[in-house]
């Protein structure tokens, strides 16, 4: 499986080079166009795009005179706003953006970016944390990042480097216990919701099978001190904690009010169904029969325009590193 990932990525690796260098009216990268591109894990619920395109318009605001760009880590997603485009004009019409029906994967993103003579390009990733979308994003940035041309002047990109996701990525490059005080620090009007309503202040994230999620635990950690009058709690709909060992931690709080909230960028599939859906098995179904007064909230982070900022800030940290300049 691994070779063929591997012969994948080369066959992908030599088109994009042979298009840079047989095809491309730009000729050889020059210095001066830079581009971010924005790499959201992406999402199908019409509703729930909003989140994505107000991180898009905080990036560009914050960067007016450099071409910002979208692309889905989702294979699954892409395949479904694909055969959605054979029904533009009704989607279009409906308000969703152009960049959001013909969303593209990474690869082709960065392709069609150097086609068009941008050679310092920033992918920023819109992940919550660094888990197994952003250690895919970057083996592709790193892929492409290393290719050699015999001659210098037809290397592709002058610097092509990753940012790190809202609550930080692990190693030292930077302290991801800075970035989970600047995340939560965002969080204030959740946690002053839930003071004045006398609840508890609950959040699904979306977790993952395959890499830690200790971050859900620290990142609860920071917000109770942050917000000591609120009791927060913070599971996963994948891997650990689970709402199941979420239960015997809430039954210790002095309230049956609880404020249900998606830990995650958009309040996509997972929030409309298994947070808040009338399933037997979601969050809301399974903690009002454990006789809590709950509230479901269906609002991305993304649309938090504080938290949108925080992708910003991360796309300068990694143009300052690289030293470049973006305007």
């Amino acid at each position: 499986m691994r070779n063929k990932f591997i012969l994948m990525i080369a066959g992908l690796l030599s088109l994009i080079m042979v298009n840079n260098v047989t095809a491309s009216s730009s000729g050889p990268a020059a210095p001066g166009k830079k581009a971010i591109v924005l790499a959201s894990f992406g999402t199908t619920v019409p509703e729930a795009v909003k989140s994505i395109t107000n991180i898009y318009n905080t990036v560009q605001e914050a960067f007016p005179q450099t071409e910002v760009r979208i692309s889905f880590t989702s294979n699954i997603i892409r395949s479904v706003w694909k055969k959605r485009r054979a029904e533009a004009d009704k989607w279009l019409a409906m308000g969703i953006p152009a960049n959001i029906l013909y969303v593209k994967n990474i690869i082709s993103t960065i392709g069609d970016l150097r086609e068009d003579g941008y050679s310092d390009i920033i992918v920023q990733p819109t992940h919550m944390f660094y888990m197994e979308q952003s250690q895919d994003l970057n083996s592709y940035v790193e892929a492409l990042a290393s290719i050699k041309t015999t001659k210098k002047r037809w290397q592709p990109f002058n610097s092509l480097t990753m940012g790190r996701p809202a609550l930080g990525m692990p190693g030292n490059r930077y302290d991801y216990h800075a970035d989970i005080e600047a995340a939560v620090a965002t969080l204030a009007d959740d946690a002053r919701s839930a003071r004045e309503q006398g609840a508890m202040l609950v959040y699904m994230g979306h977790g993952n099978d395959h890499w830690s999620t200790g971050i859900y635990q620290e990142t609860e950690k920071a917000m109770r001190k942050a917000y000591p009058g609120v009791k927060t709690y913070i599971g996963a709909v994948e891997g650990y904690p689970s709402l199941e060992d979420l239960l015997p931690r809430i039954a210790h709080a002095k309230t049956k009010k609880i404020i249900l909230k998606p830990f995650m960028i958009v309040a996509g599939d997972h929030a409309t169904n298994d947070m808040a859906g009338p399933e037997a098995d979601s969050w809301k179904t399974i903690l009002t029969g454990e006789g809590y007064e709950v509230t479901a909230i269906l609002q991305g982070l993304g649309d938090n325009d504080d938290f949108a900022a925080l992708f910003a800030e991360h796309v300068k940290d990694a143009a300052k590193e690289h030293g470049l300049r973006l305007q």
